[in-house]
């Protein structure tokens, strides 16, 4: 579609919505201007649009509207965008939460690219790709800070050819050569161009987000790409080979370079990479991390004196002391750990009938706990929010067997393709043909999985092949098979399997985004985290460029999956489900690793290549039941700040409400 085209989109509720918003805004638009004028003396309005609008999580309700500018102040140009005051009515979004989004007069000699996106159904948006990140920015939104890049601005009105025109007007503006809705800003040498042209992987510049709104014309290149590399992703292992199937891969979608493999994969290689990922996404270290509310530490102790470790090296490396003594902390705030729940202790929480009586006291047993394992599948549906707590033995029947009939409809609906009809429909080839690759090799040292022939496979691929037309937008990408595994494994039935699955990917399901969204503000978050409880450890971070994080990457996607033995895995989880402490549990657990390390990772001044070399290295060597005392210690000491440190729309680890998928009927609606 050009981008002169128009949309009826009259019929639509948002847009009409959207439109309302604008006609309001629009009586404001003279005095805003005259205000504006004063802000910087000099300084020219050149361009100015309505309705352009930033969408932070999947909810139509959470759009922030708002006014985007161009100001001009001598020869430079500036880029803002300011949200509209007291136009959300909704509770989740506060005032304070829609101003972290704001863009305040950022100058284009601190942008990279410009890239346009024009979907074939639905309003036109651009996303602005930053060099570097200005010390005289006063608000700072969490995805600038991870991915370098704001995030998609929405064009309700249209205007972004004049937009682009007024750019183009005052400064050097001109199309990548990778992709024509690319448009590089002061581009006259691009060395990173040229370096990441040396490794001939495919659409390098084109770095930005891409939203998670279906677009079933792109979504090909991120999601259905048969060669992935699916084992150095997640395997922690570069593969020169898979590098080469890439390169004869003519690719045209930018939101695959920002996509999990890719990210991953310049986690994965050497420091050439580290420093490659450092030039794509400039980890910032121009004290832009002040956004947030953080502890007021006393100054004595962020200052105490460093202590030599112990250990005989070559060089005597002193490690700064830890604010936070994890022993220390986890004596006097962590409870210790109790035995699982068993089955006869399961029927004390249930009254005659089925209902759970006390839902709080069940969460905070297991969580302290875990659950049996012959009781996992009665207490896991009812965590995923598959079953209600207030559901009786007959209701949990009773749905189990509608739901199973809904699985066979939609099982069905991929079944029924013929051989011809394959031939002609590509997504589906793509998708079936990743699962079959995923399935063989996942979990096989479990006796559930192992041997030839093992039908726990093939429900394996027929739940992932299902989950990919009931979520068509989403699809299938590689990780969903190690989420599905240990379900499968628990609840031994296919449908059931099925709808746990699909309610786990309720929440984590935004990992799996193409615009990355979900684990970029995990990330942040993270990093805002260890600022607050080890602000050494940060600074180490800093020093080393590792701000991005990235060496947590599998730890958040898998859910610690390939950290922790099997059985391990599953009480992680069912821990995390009960949102007993906070909901976003998997981070303070992020911390409570990196610290129990800590001394480790800095006497030996470790950089990022092997530094996540060791981090991939403590698979099997973490102690959970200390490391989930950590983390509730780390999360109580934190209390409000820590909160404070996660932004608004992070994914958590559970579902918002338990019963998602018993209320048809949502307040919100997804787009």
């Amino acid at each position: 579609m050009h981008e002169g085209e128009l949309h009826d989109l009259s019929d639509d509720a948002d847009y009409a919505a959207a439109q309302q918003q604008g006609s309001a805004s629009m009586m404001r638009c003279d005095s805003e201007k005259r205000r504006s004028s004063n802000e910087q003396e000099g300084a020219e309005i050149v361009f100015s649009k309505d309705n352009v609008t930033i969408h932070p999580t999947q909810f139509a309700s959470e759009r922030i509207g708002g006014r985007l500018k161009l100001i001009k102040q001598s020869s430079s140009l500036f880029l803002t965008w300011i949200p509209y005051k007291g136009q959300s009515t909704n509770a989740r979004l506060s005032e304070k939460d829609m101003n972290l989004y704001t863009i305040r007069e950022v100058p284009f000699a601190d942008v990279r690219s410009i890239r346009r996106h024009t979907p074939a159904l639905g309003w036109q948006y651009i996303i602005v790709v930053l060099s570097s990140v200005h010390s005289t920015f006063k608000s700072l939104q969490f995805l600038l800070m991870i991915g370098l890049a704001f995030p998609p601005l929405y064009f309700y009105n249209g205007g972004v050819r004049e937009f682009l025109a007024t750019v183009k007007q005052h400064v050097f503006l001109m199309r990548s050569a990778e992709d024509a809705n690319i448009f590089l800003v002061n581009n006259f040498q691009n060395p990173l161009q040229q370096t990441l042209s040396s490794l001939e992987l495919p659409g390098a510049v084109s770095i930005a987000c891409v939203p998670s709104t279906p677009d079933l014309g792109g979504e090909s290149a991120s999601h259905e790409n048969e060669e992935r590399n699916d084992d150095a992703i997640l395997d922690g292992s570069p593969s020169t080979r898979q590098y080469d199937r890439r390169e004869r891969q003519k690719v045209h979608d930018p939101a695959r370079d920002i996509s999990i493999h890719v990210l991953e994969k310049f986690s994965l290689v050497t420091k050439f990479a580290r420093e490659t990922t450092s030039q794509l996404f400039g980890e910032t270290q121009n004290n832009t991390f002040n956004v947030f509310e953080r502890i007021n530490f006393n100054q004595s102790i962020l200052d105490s004196s460093q202590k030599p470790h112990n250990d005989a090296v070559e060089v005597n490396i002193s490690v700064p002391s830890d604010p936070f003594e994890l022993n220390n902390l986890s004596l006097a705030w962590g409870k210790p750990r109790q035995p699982p729940l068993e089955l006869e202790e399961w029927a004390t929480f249930l009254d005659s009938e089925g209902r759970v009586v006390d839902s709080d006291a069940l969460r905070k047993r297991i969580f302290y706990g875990g659950v049996e394992h012959k009781v996992r599948k009665k207490v896991w549906e009812i965590l995923l929010g598959y079953q209600a707590y207030e559901s009786t033995y007959a209701e949990r029947e009773s749905r189990r067997s509608m739901k199973r009939t809904e699985y066979e409809i939609i099982k069905n609906q991929w079944q029924s393709i013929s051989p011809e009809q394959e031939k002609r429909f590509t997504k589906f080839r793509q998708r079936k043909g990743l699962i079959e690759k995923d399935v063989v090799r996942t979990d096989r040292s479990i006796s559930f999985y192992s041997g030839d022939d093992n039908p726990n496979l093939n429900l394996l691929h027929d739940i992932l092949l299902t989950y990919s037309f009931y979520n068509f937008d989403l699809g299938y990408c590689q990780g969903m098979n190690d989420l599905l595994s240990p379900i499968l494994f628990v609840m031994e039935d296919e449908s059931e399997s099925f709808w746990c699955f699909a309610a786990l990917m309720e929440r984590l399901g935004p990992n799996f985004n193409r615009d990355q969204n979900g684990m970029h503000s995990q990330l942040f978050a993270l990093s805002k985290l260890v600022e607050l409880l080890d602000g050494p450890l940060h600074n180490y971070f800093k020093q080393k460029d590792c701000l991005n994080y990235f060496i947590c990457f599998r730890w958040i996607l898998l859910q610690f999956k390939r950290e922790l033995e099997f059985e391990k895995t599953m009480l992680l989880w069912e821990v995390l489900w009960t949102h007993h402490s906070s909901e976003h549990l998997h981070l303070y657990v992020c911390v409570a690793i990196l610290k129990r390390y800590r001394g480790k990772i800095m006497e030996e001044q470790m950089e990022f290549d092997t530094l996540l070399k060791f981090i991939n290295e403590l698979s099997g060597e973490i102690d959970i039941d200390a490391i989930l005392r950590d983390a509730e210690a780390l999360c109580l000491c934190a209390g409000e700040n820590g909160v404070s440190c996660i932004p608004p729309g992070t994914p958590p680890s559970l579902p918002l409400c338990n019963d998602i998928y018993l209320n048809p009927e949502l307040e919100d609606k997804v787009l």
